[in-house]
């Protein structure tokens, strides 16, 4: 029977005795005020990986592993031995952790205050930004625009900084001092034709990266990811530090071992950052496909008619495993919507939007952007799990895997999880409910992730 650990006892503890001469946080105090407000978690993560990075007590993270290792009975006893921990180390020899923040509650003001405060230190001279895929890029350069042009952000600064106004680029320009580049992760392979690699050839030493959605990396299974890791380690850059940021740490259903910093989905309810979370046990033990819509429809309905008052048009998202599935599920809605609602088959295709990677679906893709606004008509969308991350939609009130294996990992679980957890804009009073149902079959594992 393997023992099963508590995720907060894995996170390595980073030591408090700094001397100020080296690093001293308090001369961004004022900043980290102005750019969280009253997101005291995101403060905090930015303290202890800064602290980790500019605070001169570890060389590498081997260094801060081995110390947590020696000092922490979890840590023991999850990995048997200090090379059994070792081992799962990503990046041991570099400056490298992870920042392990629940989706929904702003990774991009950390990923932002990282790059700004190890620039204006002077830690680095340029910042490396990469993400997984175009949209998390165009949300990401957006942001990070908005942020550079805060006057009120640049004055919080400390008056001696080095570099008060980053300059927000991607790999279509040239990487120069004082700059932060924000690229997809494809733009770093070799058969890409982008500037990064030449203007980080051997200056990579005065270079920062950080990933975001890093557990991409983690989990290279294909050979893209592994070139990014590989472009992490290669010795012709030598980055000296590489931090990832994620709401999902997980190998499969292996906790990271190099997490510094850790803000969890149920701090993130209780603290009322993002929706709360209700489960549904009680999908009907049938092969009648009429039956579980009607349940799901139900649900769906008394959303729509709870949220009337708000101006809110709730949105179901059904998880298929692939794109058969995805498919054959999208037409099994429209027809079960045809016959409901009594439509034209030209009104349920409005309701229904099918995402996947498949080349006739790209034009859903893009109205992915679009069914929060009062203009669409979308209210159902199938998607394949893998289309998980980097839509920051705020009115999904339900979601519904299709069948056990669309959900077959805690990595899984976690991402489409978050991808109803925004609470929509000025929400007032009682606290948002995403509803998730549930196969009996892996009711635990869910409620196992979100009570962990």
């Amino acid at each position: 029977d393997r023992r099963t650990f508590r995720n907060e006892d894995l996170v390595l503890a980073v030591t408090t005795d700094i001397d100020p001469k080296v690093w001293d946080e308090s001369r961004y105090e004022a900043f980290l005020d102005e750019l969280c407000g009253s997101r005291e978690y995101q403060k905090d993560s930015l303290r202890m990986t800064l602290r980790y990075l500019l605070g001169g007590k570890y060389a590498s993270l081997r260094e801060l592993a081995k110390e947590n290792f020696d000092n922490n009975d979890e840590l023991q006893q999850r990995y048997g031995s200090w090379s059994g921990m070792e081992k799962h180390l990503q990046l041991p020899g570099q400056l490298s952790c992870s920042i392990d923040q629940a989706t929904g509650t702003g990774k991009s003001y950390v990923l932002y205050g990282l790059a700004a405060i190890l620039m204006a230190e002077g830690g680095v001279d340029r910042m490396l930004v990469l993400c997984p895929s175009n949209t998390i890029e165009a949300g990401l350069l957006g942001k990070f625009k908005e942020l550079a042009a805060n006057a009120a952000l640049r004055d919080a600064l400390p008056r001696n900084a080095k570099i008060k106004a980053p300059k927000i680029i991607n790999a279509s320009e040239t990487i120069v001092d004082g700059s932060i580049c924000v690229e997809n992760y494809h733009a770093i392979l070799e058969t890409v034709k982008s500037s990064i690699r030449d203007s980080l050839k051997g200056k990579g030493a005065r270079v920062a990266v950080l990933n975001d959605e890093a557990h991409h990396v983690a989990n290279a299974g294909g050979a893209v990811a592994k070139k990014w890791k590989e472009f992490l380690l290669n010795p012709e850059y030598g980055f000296p530090i590489v931090v990832g940021v994620s709401g999902t740490c997980y190998v499969d259903d292996e906790y990271f071992a190099d997490v510094v910093s850790r803000y969890s989905l149920r701090q993130a309810i209780e603290q009322r950052f993002v929706k709360k979370v209700e489960y549904v046990a009680e999908m009907p033990e049938t092969n009648n496909a009429d039956e579980k819509w009607q349940l799901v429809y139900n649900r769906h309905q008394a959303w729509k008619k709870k949220l009337k008052t708000r101006k809110i048009r709730p949105l179901t998202i059904v998880v298929t495993r692939d794109i058969r599935a995805c498919e054959q599920v999208a037409e099994e809605l429209k027809d079960f919507l045809v016959e409901w609602e009594k439509l034209s088959p030209k009104q349920a295709e409005e309701k229904v939007l099918p995402v996947s990677s498949a080349s006739k679906h790209q034009v859903n893709v893009a109205k992915l952007k679009l069914v929060d606004s009062p203009a669409s008509k979308v209210e159902w969308i199938v998607s394949v799990s893998m289309l998980s991350e980097g839509w920051d939609v705020k009115n999904v009130f339900q979601i519904v895997p299709h069948e056990e294996r669309a959900f077959n990992s805690k990595l899984l679980i976690a991402q489409v999880l978050g991808r109803g957890l925004r609470r929509p804009d000025t929400w007032q009073g009682e606290d948002p409910m995403v509803t998730v149902f549930n196969h009996d079959a892996w009711s635990g594992r869910i409620k196992h992730l979100v009570s962990e």
